[in-house]
């Protein structure tokens, strides 16, 4: 979850009953906050398996007002890439460890957007991560394609150190979620213009990342470090910036240093 405070799992947690497809299967409830790398921390620690075939990161936050996290980055890309960095980052060691199993077929997927393509000019503006970053119009979606854009770059990045697992971003499409519904009106207007005809229901919202976690790697061609479309669409839509391989660098390298102290 992103910047939700004092979530309560007994209330906000649907009820799931009977509805499970597998009902034998244990879920377990670990609360974190994105926008607090405290939090993420503490949430990894809660996490006792001694394998991890899947890890998808798919929270979010779109198009917000400006802000900072609790740890004083640009809130949309503190929530939507930092957060979830400094996860993979903690899960690394039980991923690589599950890849070293006979048959393993371990997966990262990253979710992301072609909102991507709304990032500022030279992708990410790093000196500038630890303000607010209000630019005012439009604003609220450059900041948003910044943070989607280092998603995929981030994949791509995973896959070059970390070949022996999958690590894919994928758009989930256009969805009639609360992620859309909570924008302000010019906003929302925005997308539901832009999308006119093409928004998903919530639960088609998941088939891309669904296939991309369990797809059959070696008929579908999966290609590591790729960016899909819904639905295991290779996306021929990134530009220069989102296939750099220096910038991705320049990410790792940045994303480390922010979370060496968690």
């Amino acid at each position: 979850m992103g910047g939700m405070k004092n979530y309560n799992p007994d209330k906000d947690v649907p009820d799931l009953s009977g509805k499970a497809a597998a009902p034998a299967l244990k879920l377990t409830f670990v609360e974190c906050d994105l926008t607090s790398l405290a939090s993420v921390a503490a949430a990894v620690q809660q996490f006792a398996s001694r394998r991890l075939d899947i890890l998808m990161c798919n929270a979010g936050i779109m198009a917000v007002p400006p802000g900072l996290t609790e740890d004083g980055y640009e809130v949309q890309f503190g929530t939507n890439h930092l957060g979830h960095a400094l996860l993979i980052k903690h899960l690394l060691p039980t991923l690589l460890q599950t890849a070293e199993e006979p048959h393993s077929d371990v997966r990262i997927i990253l979710l992301t957007s072609l909102g991507f393509r709304g990032h500022p000019k030279g992708g990410i503006v790093f000196k500038d991560l630890r303000t607010t970053q209000d630019t005012g119009a439009f604003g609220s979606w450059i900041r948003y394609g910044q943070s989607k854009l280092a998603n995929i770059l981030y994949a791509n990045e995973l896959a070059r150190r970390y070949p022996n697992i999958t690590s894919l971003s994928i758009h989930p499409g256009v969805v009639e979620t609360d992620l859309v519904g909570s924008l302000g009106f010019a906003n929302k207007a925005f997308v539901y213009v832009a999308n006119m005809g093409k928004l998903l229901k919530p639960a088609e919202g998941a088939y891309n990342q669904i296939w991309a976690a369990t797809c059959d790697k070696e008929k579908d061609k999966l290609v590591n470090g790729a960016f899909y479309e819904p639905i295991g669409l290779l996306s021929t839509k990134l530009d220069k910036t989102s296939k750099s391989e220096k910038l991705a660098e320049e990410l790792w390298v940045w994303t480390e240093k922010a979370l060496k102290d968690y």
